[in-house]
């Protein structure tokens, strides 16, 4: 059974609001529709709690997963295949095992004090990285499942052609960042990058007919995923919000520029130092046309921003009598909305426009709890820049015999590398690297899952996006899609497109995997499942039969 799953489209029993409101007592339906007098408020007081309590019971008696990982962390005594940025490490790279044994006490005992006296590489706390909230991995939630009730699977081991398969990806995503997504078709670099990850045993990556193609390259694995333009609608039409409104053309980096790229400077990032390097920005503004801007993008997103912003331009209706951004795209609100043929009511607090955005952005933070517990307490997967080091000194090192995959050993990705800038470490596209906190799962991804899931569940999915669009190849104008599809893109592929770009807009960036982007799309997913499973008990809407929509494997759901 995938870790996953767990019965969320039928509450145990087969529960609902009404069995709810029974089990009160008689006459609570009434009482809960009229403004209760003094007696009457009791009576509400109990229904409230009836509802809370069977609730908490559906979530704690569902499928409880076990947490596999990878078996790495215990396989190598240099933890070589672990996460440990920000811990002293030697020359090879290879962390401190008393630090590193520290870490993993504190992390037994959930304790924050413990987790201070962790050594760290950097000996100047004014200076040093820190870790990024091991603590929220513990946090509890009163909504939806409990984030330990939740799992992934094993991370792919260090040495196993699942892995060579994803460095390969990520090395390839570094070397092709400047490349604009409409060049994709005739680009002789896309073409060396397809023609490479074809060769490998294990690649994971959308392929067709068998083969990694510029059509498929760093695409996701979702229904529409690869129909229309590599990037979302959802990220390039302008936003409407409120009297104001959101141009999506953005601020990104200059081309050409990587950074730890020498080792020295890697070392020291290790470690847990400040980087050297500092972003160049580019002075003029533009649209999302390549990978070095969609990894700017998701380097300071507010994590629910996308999502957001889409829900506002399927929102709001079309306005021709704004001539800047010609208003939203008025996408009917899903069919099981109880509103929607109702003569005499609308939706505000439940249903309407306030609780649509309202719940975009809170189910974040309940993915994140998730896949925190994941990152620090379960699987400690290391993150690409480590596995490139990894690379370079098994490659230039006699002292660093390492398992890495020969998939990945024979890659041309691996001398282009080197040919670019004098080593085998993969480019990272920030100066920091990675964030301090493990790979797997993905924040990013895993709020990506939960947030789309969420829009799914709100709008009408199969709505045809009306004028798609595509950013010129210099990022300084959208013009119209004219591709074969350009009629037959859907709300839904477009927010299932929406969460593979900000989830592999990561692995371009070089700090996460294809695999991180993968199973916290489906994390997060069953996490807003879940809260989804919860809000429907508390309605008051007689009419409403629940959420409908189409699960990211597409399969159909009502919740």
């Amino acid at each position: 059974m995938d870790p996953r799953e767990q019965d969320v489209e039928k509450p145990a029993h087969g529960w609902s609001r009404r069995t709810f409101v029974t089990a009160a007592g008689a006459g609570a339906a009434t009482a809960a529709a009229q403004s209760p007098a003094p007696a009457e408020g009791g009576r509400r007081a109990r229904q409230a709690y009836r509802i809370r309590v069977d609730t908490a019971r559906l979530q704690r008696d569902a499928f409880q997963p076990a947490h596999p990982d990878n078996h790495d962390e215990r396989l190598y005594a240099n933890k070589i295949g672990s996460y440990s940025k920000g811990l002293p490490h030697n020359d090879l790279g290879e962390v401190d095992p008393r630090a590193y044994d520290a870490l993993t006490q504190a992390l037994l005992t959930g304790s924050q004090e413990e987790l201070e006296q962790v050594p760290m590489g950097c000996p100047d706390p004014g200076r040093r990285e820190k870790f990024v909230n091991p603590c929220a991995g513990i946090a509890f939630d009163l909504q939806g499942a409990d984030s330990h009730h939740k799992a992934i699977p094993p991370a792919p081991a260090f040495a196993s052609a699942e892995e060579a398969g994803e460095m390969g990806e990520v090395y390839w995503q570094a070397l092709t960042r400047d490349v604009p997504f409409t060049a994709y078709d005739s680009d002789p670099l896309i073409q060396a990058a397809a023609t490479d990850l074809s060769r490998f045993s294990d690649f994971r990556g959308p392929k067709a007919v068998g083969q990694v193609t510029p059509r498929t390259l760093f695409r996701g694995f979702t229904r529409g995923d690869i129909a229309g333009p590599y990037i979302s609608q959802f990220l390039l039409k302008p936003v409407p919000f409120g009297a104001q409104y959101v141009e999506q053309r953005m601020r990104t980096l200059l081309p050409g520029i990587d950074h730890m790229t020498q080792y020295s400077e890697w070392l020291a990032v290790q470690n847990g130092f400040p980087p050297s390097g500092v972003g160049m920005f580019d002075p003029a503004r533009r649209y999302i046309r390549n990978g070095r801007d969609l990894a700017q993008w998701v380097h300071i997103d507010v994590l629910y921003q996308a999502y957001f912003n889409a829900m506002l331009i399927m929102l709001q209706p079309p306005d021709p009598t704004d001539d800047v951004t010609g208003g939203g795209m008025g996408v009917p609100l899903n069919g099981g909305n109880p509103y929607r043929k109702s003569e005499n009511q609308i939706g505000f607090g439940t249903f309407g426009a306030p609780a649509i955005a309202t719940a975009v952005a809170e189910i974040a933070t309940r993915g994140l709890k998730a896949v925190w517990y994941q990152k620090w307490f379960v699987h400690r997967r290391l993150r690409p820049e480590a596995f490139g080091g990894a690379v370079h000194n098994a490659i230039t090192r006699s002292l660093a015999s390492y398992p890495i995959h020969m998939d990945l050993m024979r890659s041309a990705a691996l001398e282009r590398v080197r040919a670019k800038t004098g080593t085998y470490l993969l480019p990272m596209a920030f100066p920091e690297g990675c964030p301090l906190h493990p790979a797997y799962g993905a924040g990013h991804a895993t709020v990506a899952g939960a947030s789309v899931t969420i829009l799914k569940a709100l709008f009408d999915e199969s709505f045809i996006i009306p004028n798609p669009v595509v950013p010129s190849s210099d990022g300084m104008l959208l013009v119209p899609y004219t591709g074969p599809d350009a009629a037959n893109l859907t709300v839904g592929g477009e927010l299932n497109k929406l969460a593979a770009n900000v989830g592999i807009g990561r692995d371009v960036a070089g700090v996460h995997w294809r695999s991180d982007y993968t199973e916290s799309l489906k994390l997060g997913e069953a996490i807003a499942i879940s809260v989804l499973q919860d809000q429907r008990l508390t309605y008051g809407e007689e009419k409403f039969d629940g959420f409908s929509f189409t699960r990211f494997d597409g399969r159909p759901i009502t919740v």
